[in-house]
């Protein structure tokens, strides 16, 4: 079982990174994947009139990416897919989460204010 994150509830960019951070890259830096397979949905975005409830920008997408980047490269030399599986905002927020997921797994530099996040983390 994963230990709880510290911030609750999990939403908007402050509880998606803990959930990640603290979750999420420890057990998967425990468990030493031969490889990372993500299941990338981008329906979290801010914009997704469906899904977007969850109020994720696409920094928050292209932070995810790097450090599954960087956790991949640390434990499962680099072997990482990222499938497209989900996203309805066809106007804007899906293009531009998808492009950012992209630049995070190409491990590109972060812009540090918005890599941050809400709140600083």
């Amino acid at each position: 079982a994963l230990p709880r994150p510290s911030v609750s509830p999990l939403r908007g960019s402050h509880g998606f990174r803990c959930a990640l951070r603290e979750r999420v890259l420890p057990a998967l830096a425990r468990f030493r994947p031969d490889i990372i397979i993500v299941s990338a949905g981008f329906d979290a975005v801010h914009t997704d009139q469906l899904g977007g409830r969850m109020g994720l920008t696409p920094a928050d997408y292209q932070w995810a990416g790097w450090m599954l980047a960087s956790l991949a490269r640390r434990v499962c030399d680099g072997r990482l897919v990222s499938l497209l599986e989900g996203g309805y905002d066809l106007r804007g927020g899906l293009a531009l989460a998808a492009e950012a997921h992209v630049r995070g797994l190409s491990m590109q530099p972060l812009d540090v204010a918005a890599s941050r996040g809400p709140g600083g983390t």
